[in-house]
């Protein structure tokens, strides 16, 4: 565990990923997360947008293709204000959640908050190490930050690295670049620059 663990701070460095592969009221899902990363950059200061990127859909074979995006801004709200806000742009751009994984015309996803750790260290391990097969059966019921699974996704890195490439994982220790560098052989196969 890094030394400086904070495990609830409140407000601060946010970091967002924005994934779509579902047409919604913007339109194709390139639109619809441009348009969000503008409603997002007013929930902070000095907001940073990643390039899009393509990607395969995850796991793969649940639909088309994702356009994946990361933004890291400063924000004075805590984690459960900003969460909300999140949830209320996803539903004015068409967001129904039903399938865990399916379809989608906007997911907005908190990774981070500074150096937060919530519940807390043993509540968000409880969900690291959560086998496969129950990620796609099992939702928390609370935030867990940072974002248990964000080490293992290159398509979550590869855009925050854009934007945030020094933050450190609170836990780990790691930064983005770290962790975009030792992702797995394979993780980062079908993952293309949009455009």
């Amino acid at each position: 565990m890094a030394q400086d663990t904070v495990i609830d701070r409140g407000a601060g460095l946010a970091l967002i990923a924005l994934g779509a592969n579902a047409e919604g009221p913007q339109g194709a899902p390139a639109a619809g997360l441009r348009a969000a990363m503008a409603e997002i950059a007013r929930l902070g200061r000095a907001a940073r947008c990643s390039r899009l990127w393509r990607s395969p859909a995850f796991p793969a074979g649940i639909g088309p293709d994702f356009v994946n995006a990361a933004m890291a801004l400063d924000t004075d709200l805590d984690a459960a204000e900003l969460l909300a806000q999140l949830h209320a742009i996803e539903a004015r751009f068409g967001r129904v959640r039903q399938d865990r994984w399916g379809p989608r015309s906007l997911d907005l996803d908190l990774l981070a908050l500074d150096g937060a750790v919530r519940p807390d260290l043993a509540g968000w391990a409880r969900w690291r190490d959560l086998a496969p097969v129950e990620q796609a059966r099992q939702t928390p019921q609370e935030l867990i930050l940072p974002h248990p699974r964000l080490q293992d996704r290159g398509f979550v890195l590869l855009p925050l690295a854009e934007v945030a490439p020094d933050w450190r994982h609170p836990v780990t220790g790691l930064s983005v670049a770290s962790m975009r560098d030792t992702l797995p052989p394979g993780a980062l196969d079908g993952l293309a620059p949009l455009g």
